[in-house]
């Protein structure tokens, strides 16, 4: 497969590792539709197009796609996400040297991380709290319907 780097050129995809939409979204779950809508609102763009204009992913840009659907469910809004993300992508890699700055923007970053970490980390005591209580139903349920059972008359003993 070839496409327009955007400057002119060609480049074919043996070169990079790149997906379509449809790929995108098998890996990460999410819908095109959302994949697109993330697009429009600035959360992520796809690094090239094919020359029949078809969006084209690199493996970071889907990792980051696999980021926002991560913190969808914990209730982050796009300006959050747009937030974190523009923390994370002043971080290198997993394995790469840490930038080189100054100590008051290593502090802000810091910060700003350690924002997003603690948010994170309570939104998800709260969902626990509220699966605990799902779970508890669920259970109440459970224990009703075995009542139930157990009472029923002799010719129900078929439904159990």
């Amino acid at each position: 497969m070839r496409w327009a780097d955007g400057r002119g050129s060609e480049v074919t995809a043996v070169a990079q590792k790149l997906m379509r939409i449809g790929e995108v979204a098998e890996w990460t779950g999410l819908s095109l539709r959302t994949i697109r809508h993330y697009e429009e609102v600035g959360v992520l763009a796809p690094s090239r197009r094919t020359a029949g204009g078809f969006r084209l992913y690199t493996e970071a840009e889907v990792r980051r796609l696999a980021l926002v659907r991560r913190m969808r469910p914990l209730g982050f809004c796009l300006e959050d996400i747009r937030e974190l993300l523009g923390v994370l992508d002043r971080l290198p890699e997993e394995s790469g040297a840490l930038p080189a700055t100054s100590g008051e923007a290593h502090e802000e970053l810091v910060a700003r991380l350690r924002k997003f970490w603690l948010e994170a980390d309570a939104r998800c005591e709260d969902l626990r709290g509220q699966l605990q209580a799902a779970e508890d139903f669920a259970r109440s349920l459970h224990v009703q319907l075995s009542r139930l059972l157990d009472a029923a008359p002799d010719e129900t003993e078929s439904t159990r």
